[in-house]
């Protein structure tokens, strides 16, 4: 059984009939042609510039489209606190934050783009409570500048969790916008509301600034742990092709170098929610390694609050700082020395230095003791006293650790990592999909008229009883207490968010076959047993249940959705003249 992550409600019918539509230029431009800056919007929030002003201070330069709105909360909390935090170094950088969507914000994006979210794996989802912030900064010496540095940011917000895709697009746009300023950023805004609507499973071309992005962007169909190939292109022009692998993966390997013999229990804490702190010695190595601690539980998503980037001026630095309450499920990534102290409560955290580069063979870092944490120059290591639920998998680490003596590019290392995490993955969880599938009630219990019966409630009993025969142990060689770890599990946020996902995705199968149920009966011959009364109430049930299917998405075929509703038509016809005006105008809640 293979572990895939579904869209509630949709069918791989469904799915490439929408995005087939929206591919089309007719079908595209009548979603994206409704306001201007809707093909922007699809995929970046806004362009914002910040520098620094000897009179005041850090201050946002620019925001482009012009009509992008930031209100005075996210500006003060989630761009000026986070743009000029490398300020002993000379150079580029680029690194990435996430904050909290202000209150109150209403979300302009068109329905067809929650059409595209619903094609997406789990972990691509955009979250509407949050945005990205993609940084590019650039700080340089400049006798021309009071100052003497020439200080400036420029940043890409965005819903989308595509942190290579703006990544490699800030790499190109940001070093000439530097030297081009304004009228060139205006130019790569214009080419980026030229680009094709966000597409999952669709090989899309983005053009900015003569070159061209060849990309595709995974669906929840696609099978766990594989990445269709995008070959580059071949212009007969003069613009350059470029061809991402990905538009969301991190360096896997090069994030975990510094720490990679305990891999496995970094596993362990992010699929268990656990508090999680990375002090890092620069805003780049923070933000990635968090964000590959994020993804190591993929295809599952991590379902708690997670900063790449996380200042003393956060907004919610006294929420996850204070010692009046036990620190809550999140993962945070520092630069301050500041926190060693603030944070030294938290049950775990991973302090790494320079990130190593392809080639270098990383010293073993101990598990040590919290106690241990104390001054602002403590060595690089794993501060904890968690113990592993399962036992050291030694095989993982000789098979990297002969991949950097030999020379092993660090991609096909992070190919190896990412597999080796995904079949953990899987492994951990095919025994609850397993175990929930049985709570789905047969199909023979379901009556068109009768409700769609309920799915039984889940037994951690009853689900602990299935491993014996069932567990983890059918994939996976690794010995340990599995029993603990299902039992922490099951109380983490991580397994609430799935089982209500899988939750609702059975409800809606469950209410897409009484749907079906009920096409198959004759409903027509039906109404001519039962009185007017019953028949109209019959009415008003069918076209709400239509009316369902489209609001919830139900994965109900569009063949069955047209004989519905061919039979309330049917109906209403058999009825008398003045019922059949009533009901063809009739609205349903």
């Amino acid at each position: 059984m293979s572990l895939r992550e579904r869209s509630p409600g949709r069918t791989a019918e469904d799915g490439e009939d929408a995005a087939g539509a929206l591919a089309e230029p007719d079908g595209s431009d009548r979603c994206l042609s409704l306001l201007p800056w809707d093909r922007f919007s699809a995929w970046l929030h806004c362009v914002c510039v910040v520098g620094f002003d000897l009179e005041l201070g850090q201050a946002v330069e620019v925001i482009y489209p012009p009509h992008s709105k930031l209100t005075d909360k996210e500006v003060k909390y989630c761009l000026l606190v986070y743009l000029f935090p490398y300020v002993g170094c000379l150079g580029d950088t680029q690194f990435c934050f996430r904050f909290r969507q202000s209150p109150g914000r209403k979300v302009s994006f068109c329905c067809f783009l929650d059409q595209l979210d619903r094609d997406l794996p789990v972990y691509l989802k955009k979250d509407p409570a949050y945005y990205y912030g993609y940084v590019y900064f650039r700080q340089v010496r400049d006798k021309s500048l009071k100052r003497g540095y020439f200080q400036k940011s420029l940043v890409l917000i965005s819903k989308l969790p595509y942190i290579h895709l703006f990544r490699t697009m800030l790499k190109q746009i940001a070093p000439e916008y530097f030297e081009k300023s304004e009228a060139f950023l205006e130019a790569v805004c214009s080419d980026v509301d030229r680009w094709p609507p966000p597409i999952p499973g669709k090989i899309l071309h983005l053009p900015v600034m003569g070159i061209i992005m060849k990309l595709r962007i995974p669906t929840y169909r696609d099978k766990p742990g594989t990445t269709p190939v995008v070959q580059n292109m071949h212009q007969a022009d003069a613009q350059i092709s470029m061809a991402l692998p990905t538009v969301h993966e991190v360096d896997l390997f090069r994030c975990f170098c510094p720490v990679f013999f305990h891999i496995q229990m970094l596993w362990e804490l992010v699929l268990l929610g656990e508090p999680l702190v990375v002090m890092a010695p620069s805003p780049s190595e923070s933000s990635e390694t968090v964000l590959a601690l994020v993804s190591c539980i993929s295809p599952l998503k991590y379902c708690s609050d997670f900063r790449p980037y996380f200042t003393i001026h956060d907004s919610e630095f006294k929420e996850y700082t204070t010692r009046t309450q036990a620190p809550p499920s999140v993962i945070l990534g520092v630069t301050n020395p500041f926190f060693a102290k603030t944070l030294q409560h938290w049950p775990h955290i991973i302090r790494i230095g320079d990130l190593k580069l392809p080639g270098e063979v990383p010293k073993q870092v101990k598990v040590k003791k919290l106690k241990n944490l104390k001054t602002l120059d403590s060595k690089p290591g794993v501060y904890t006293s968690y113990k592993p639920y399962l036992n050291k998998d030694e095989e993982i680490v000789k098979q990297l650790q002969k991949g950097v003596q030999q020379k092993r590019p660090t991609e096909a290392q992070s190919v190896i990592l990412r597999r080796y995490f995904l079949e953990l993955t899987e492994s951990f969880i095919i025994p609850l999909e397993r175990y929930v599938a049985s709570l789905m009630p047969l199909q023979k219990c379901i009556s068109p008229w009768k409700s769609p019966p309920q799915l039984r409630q889940f037994s951690q009993d009853d689900f602990m009883k299935t491993l014996e025969k069932a567990g983890p142990q059918l994939t996976s060689g690794l010995k340990g207490d599995w029993i603990g770890l299902y039992r922490h599990f099951l109380k983490s946020p991580n397994f609430d968010g799935w089982f209500r996902s899988r939750q609702k995705e059975m409800t809606q199968k469950l209410e897409a076959l009484h749907l079906e149920a009920l096409c198959n009966e004759n409903l027509v011959f039906w109404s001519q047993k039962h009185t007017e009364v019953e028949t109209v109430d019959l009415v008003l049930k069918l076209k709400n249940k239509l009316l369902q299917a489209d609001r919830e998405h139900l994965p109900v075929k569009t063949d069955t959705l047209k004989k519905l509703q061919t039979h309330i038509n049917d109906i209403i016809l058999a009825l008398p003249e003045d019922l059949q005006d009533i009901l063809l105008k009739t609205g349903t809640t």
